[in-house]
């Protein structure tokens, strides 16, 4: 069976490799030497950050993004300090929250204080979480975590809103956004993320450097970015006005998704896919190996690599094409990755399941690995993709503050999958997370069907709200919204209002669960501190 993981692993390369090579007049996008320029330093940059940390969340149960360079050795160097498992995953819970609790904030000060600052504030907060495992003290570990997660919060926001704004600024063409959203995917969730493993795994054993190495490593790779992003990078705001007030900016955000059904849609496809990508990260290794089968997880690792590769350069080349438009072929996308995690349920009931402990993975489970690179591949599709629609939909004075509002519905999903994980069947998450793929595709062709349409509402930026916050709480929901026409159209305060509901509630309730999660770890540590934590 080992023969098999080279197979594919093969198969993908040489599929990729001809991708690439194959690409003619019209799957490429003619562009100035100007946009390139600022594609390629922005590559660079990108690519820096992602050898630091990742694009690509879910691989590495921490805060809920996965370290291409440090993710191996995160754990292990925990392990190498003397810490059992209930204070590694305290650890690991720290820096998830601190994500999920800081996320709205910090991507409003992003579009208020500017975008490039917070670029830079990301590469510093990350140095110093890096420095932090230096120290074998518990809390100067925990604090370093806590400062890793406000910086995945700054990396999911704060980069793509300032690529967006500096495009349009500099006028270059729509269309050429895409190519830097493809080609950023192809190298940072793709190449990177396979040559960074290697580069880490010739840093600890190769060399012997031990496993804080690739932390360092990790640091002086972030120090070059920001260093390229202070001395080319130009400042560009969210919000033009005055008024720096964070309630102003949340209240805006809300209002433009209540009051556009385009970017409501968005959000929840966005949600409802990474949801699901996120509980396949959890479910894969056990869905390959059920009876503790040896499989190569580094290996397979870079197998999804490639084939989410494969899908960016799909991407790639649709999106060069006037037809079909993004918002036509993801109908067909979130369907087949909808199917593609369906597999373990078909073989579950078609292949009769192996009562042997150990040994090489079974026939059912190559059929599922082929199944997972199909939905990695649909992974590489969706990125892209979905920057492209969000540059479309979303409008810039609250870009990053929406994109981090978009997360707070997936905050929760991910919360109640870490909790109950080992509550249901792994059929069973399997065929949840198939049902939200079907559903987004349903909400997806509802968005094709709206695409063309003018927005019920439109921000208007001359409408600047009052500076004072008191005033602001007094303002009426159309003093910041004007009408696209003068059709007789509904307003939605309540929406609004259930909208900061649902914020506020979904940030108490992480809030708690973090806590309840640190508590059960320390009993569980007090008990025995060799004993492993299950869920109730």
């Amino acid at each position: 069976m080992e023969l098999f993981y080279f197979m594919v692993f093969g198969a993908l390369s040489a599929v990729v490799a001809a991708l690439e090579l194959s690409k003619n007049s019209k799957d490429r996008i003619n562009t100035s030497p100007a946009f390139n320029s600022f594609k390629n330093n922005y590559l660079v940059v990108y690519s820096l950050m992602m050898v630091s940390n990742t694009a690509r969340p879910g691989w590495q149960f921490s805060f809920g993004a996965g370290d291409w360079l440090q993710g191996p050795y995160v754990y292990y160097l925990y392990s190498t300090y003397g810490f059992g498992k209930g204070d590694i995953g305290q650890l690991f819970i720290a820096g998830f929250g601190s994500s999920m609790l800081f996320g709205t904030i910090v991507g409003s000060l992003a579009d208020k204080q500017g975008r490039k600052r917070a670029c830079i504030t990301y590469c510093i907060t990350y140095i110093l979480s890096c420095i932090t495992k230096h120290s074998p003290e518990y809390r100067i570990l925990m604090i370093g975590r806590v400062l890793g997660g406000i910086a995945t919060s700054l990396l999911f926001s704060a980069f793509e809103s300032w690529l967006v704004a500096e495009h349009n600024k500099r006028g270059f063409e729509q269309q050429w956004l895409s190519l830097t959203f493809s080609k950023a995917i192809f190298l940072g969730n793709g190449l990177i993320a396979i040559l960074s493993g290697l580069f880490g795994n010739l840093l600890v054993d190769s060399l012997s450097l031990g496993p804080v190495a690739p932390f360092d490593a990790a640091a002086c790779f972030l120090a070059i970015g920001m260093a390229i992003i202070f001395s080319s990078w130009t400042e560009n705001f969210g919000d033009p006005s005055e008024n720096k007030d964070l309630l102003t900016q949340f209240r805006g955000a809300a209002i433009a998704i209540a009051s556009d059904e385009k970017i409501a849609l968005l959000g929840a496809i966005q949600s409802l896919f990474e949801g699901s990508m996120y509980t396949f990260v959890f479910l894969w290794t056990p869905a390959l190996s059920p009876n503790d089968e040896e499989i190569p997880h580094g290996f397979i690792f870079a197998t999804f690599m490639l084939a989410s590769m494969l899908g960016s350069s799909l991407a790639s080349r649709l999106m060069a094409r006037s037809a079909p438009r993004v918002e036509s072929y993801m109908q067909i996308v979130f369907v087949i990755s909808s199917a593609s995690l369906l597999l373990p349920i078909i073989t579950n009931f078609l292949v009769a399941p192996s009562k042997v402990k150990g040994g090489s993975i079974s026939f059912a489970g190559c059929l599922q690995l082929l199944g997972f690179c199909t939905f990695e591949a649909c992974v590489g599709i969706f990125w892209p993709s979905i920057m492209k629609m969000r540059s479309q939909y979303i409008p810039e004075e609250a870009r990053s503050t929406i994109m981090n509002f978009f997360r707070i519905p997936l905050n929760i999903f991910v919360c109640i999958v870490l909790y109950n994980v080992d509550a249901f069947p792994i059929t069973i998450m399997f065929g949840m997370c198939s049902i939200f793929l079907f559903v987004a595709s349903i909400l997806q062709r509802r968005l094709m069907a709206i695409s063309d349409k003018p927005s019920a509402y439109k921000f208007d930026t001359t409408l600047l709200p009052p500076k004072s916050t008191i005033e602001f709480s007094k303002a009426k929901f159309t003093d910041f919204v004007q009408p696209a026409s003068t059709r007789n159209i509904l307003h939605f305060p309540a929406v609004v209002s259930c909208i900061f509901v649902a914020a506020m509630f979904s940030h108490i309730w992480c809030f708690f669960f973090f806590i309840k999660k640190l508590s059960e770890m320390e009993s569980w540590t007090a008990m025995d501190p060799e004993a492993e934590p299950l869920n109730d």
